[in-house]
């Protein structure tokens, strides 16, 4: 678990590097097996939500966490990455409220973003 606290704390900073808004982390691991954290965040075009992931992959990999499973990333208005511990939720505003990952995992515990 304390590398998935690390890993957020890399993604968080390279999303808010790039002007990512309404940044979110979901503590799922009394949840659910697939992970510990989720992280989601919304960017206002494709060109913006892809830098943020560019970013993060980019941090990601200079913190020595690498190789994540990467999907949606053309259509870009819904791009996850999955680094197995930590999972990232990139979307489009409107497909951000369209799917309300929040909603569905709100048995999970949210973590205040400025208390990393």
């Amino acid at each position: 678990m304390a590398d998935s606290k690390e890993m957020v704390k890399v993604m968080v900073a390279a999303l808010q590097d790039k002007k990512a808004e309404d940044i979110r982390i979901i503590d799922i691991s009394n949840v659910s097996v697939i992970a510990d954290y989720f992280v989601i965040a919304n960017g206002n075009n494709p060109n913006q939500i892809q830098a943020m992931v560019d970013n993060v992959e980019e941090q990601m990999y200079k913190s020595g966490f690498d190789d994540p499973k990467v999907e949606g990333y053309n259509s870009a208005s819904w791009i996850l990455l999955d680094y197995h511990d930590v999972i990232l939720h990139v979307f489009s505003e409107e497909d951000r409220a369209f799917y309300n990952i929040e909603r569905i995992w709100r048995d999970g515990k949210e973590i205040d973003v400025n208390s990393l």
